[in-house]
């Protein structure tokens, strides 16, 4: 700067006008080079950089580039150069070093930013990932490194001392919890969810009070993301899943099938026992065929042995319509091949109740997607509904308008 000056100086020139344009020229002169530089970092550097990345076959170098982690880098070089420069500018010399380490701070925050994404990413194309997911822990990463580049942010523009930004923060500690507990409660609630596996991307799970019904998309620092089945997204506080109770269905999956647990509702009035037709009807059915053999030659030898008076139904042991009909759907259920032969099958009565006798169906479905499981369970049930009338039996239904109206026009 003082050479420029003399220059002028020498041409005659007033000496404070000199000074000024000393100071300009060496000004432009300093952003044409930053200028230049920029333009060579992203279009040259950035360039070979990017080739060299997709060429070769590491995958996670491919993250920093997607992510930017290069071209962020490269906005600091402009204010290396200023930096580094400030010298020649005399008395603006601090303020301009100050300026640049700010620029450069504030930079760094965006490149530590993208650098923490990238391993995310990295960290997203392994399995492992959706049982112990880590994004919570990088944003807590990405606070801290917030916090401590903004302390050195502000000893840098008011020219203090770190330290003595740092003492006085701990009065502020109440203030910064308050405006943190979130994140804090999020981060604590975190590493109890993962550590104990309650939850992982992927996931089903359920919580009443949030409106959430669906699955896992994204488990952040303070909230979990879930998509319902409508589509819509629910954001869940990461610390309500510690305070409140929900349900994650994950079991289905691991277990290889999904329950089914319905009752068909049966007119007790209509339960009764076999007659000797209605034994040589079931004896046609399939499913049947074995058990009816089975049990006539048991209840044989019983009322033999015990020598009941088989006359009167109400004496030793005989086949009833419902017993068969209980027979008839675990065989039919057995015989389904979308039905799991691993799990429990069983056709069970339930206490009898105002709406009849509950048979309760009780098995697994192979596929565990909501629709295919809906379709199957639909199927099984379309038909034992239209089977039923073979045992001789009736579906409990409550009087509909139409029941009422034909027993008008009886009437």
């Amino acid at each position: 700067m003082r050479f420029v000056k003399e220059m002028l100086i020498d041409k005659g020139i007033n000496e404070v006008i000199a000074g000024y344009l000393s100071f300009s020229i060496e000004l432009i002169l300093l952003i044409i080079i930053c200028i230049l530089a920029n333009f060579i970092t992203k279009r040259v550097v950035l360039n070979i950089i990017s080739k060299t990345v997709y060429k070769n076959n590491i995958k996670w170098d491919d993250f920093l580039v997607e992510r930017k982690v290069f071209h962020r880098i490269s906005n600091i070089v402009p204010f290396v150069i200023i930096y580094i420069s400030a010298p020649i500018f005399g008395s603006f010399e601090e303020l301009i070093q100050r300026t640049a380490q700010a620029i450069i701070l504030v930079i760094s925050i965006l490149v530590i930013s993208a650098i923490l994404n990238a391993i995310d990413d990295v960290y997203k194309t392994y399995p492992i990932s959706k049982i112990r997911p880590i994004t919570g822990t990088l944003q807590i990463v990405k606070i801290l490194s917030c916090i401590l580049i903004g302390i050195a942010l502000a000893a840098t523009l008011s020219g203090t001392n770190p330290i003595a930004i740092l003492s006085g923060i701990g009065v502020l500690s109440a203030l910064i919890s308050i405006i943190f507990k979130d994140p804090i409660l999020g981060f604590v609630a975190g590493i109890q969810l993962t550590t104990n596996d309650m939850i992982r991307i992927g996931d089903w799970v359920e919580m009443t009070k949030y409106g959430a019904n669906g699955h896992v998309i994204e488990i952040h620092l303070s909230t979990i993301k879930i998509q319902n089945f409508d589509q819509t997204i629910v954001s869940v506080p990461a610390y309500a899943f510690m305070s409140d109770s929900f349900k994650n269905w994950r079991g289905i999956s691991e277990a290889g099938g999904r329950r089914i647990m319905r009752s068909i509702l049966i007119d007790i009035s209509s339960i009764k026992f076999c007659s000797e037709e209605m034994i040589e009807h079931f004896k046609k059915i399939n499913y049947l065929k074995q058990y009816i053999a089975d049990k006539e030659e048991e209840f044989k030898k019983h009322n033999n042995e015990n020598n009941h008076d088989t006359d009167f139904l109400i004496n030793g042991k005989h086949l009833t319509n419902i017993a068969c009909f209980r027979a008839y759907i675990e065989e039919y259920l057995k015989n389904n091949s979308r039905i799991s032969k691993e799990h429990t099958i069983l056709a069970r009565q339930l206490a009898p109740n105002e709406n009849g006798l509950p048979i309760e169906i009780y098995a697994f479905t192979i596929d565990i997607d909501f629709k295919k499981y809906e379709e199957i369970q639909s199927d099984i049930f379309d038909h034992l509904f239209s089977v039923v009338n073979e045992f001789q039996l009736r579906v409990f239904q409550n009087p509909s308008e139409y029941d009422v109206k034909q027993i008008s026009k009886i009437l």
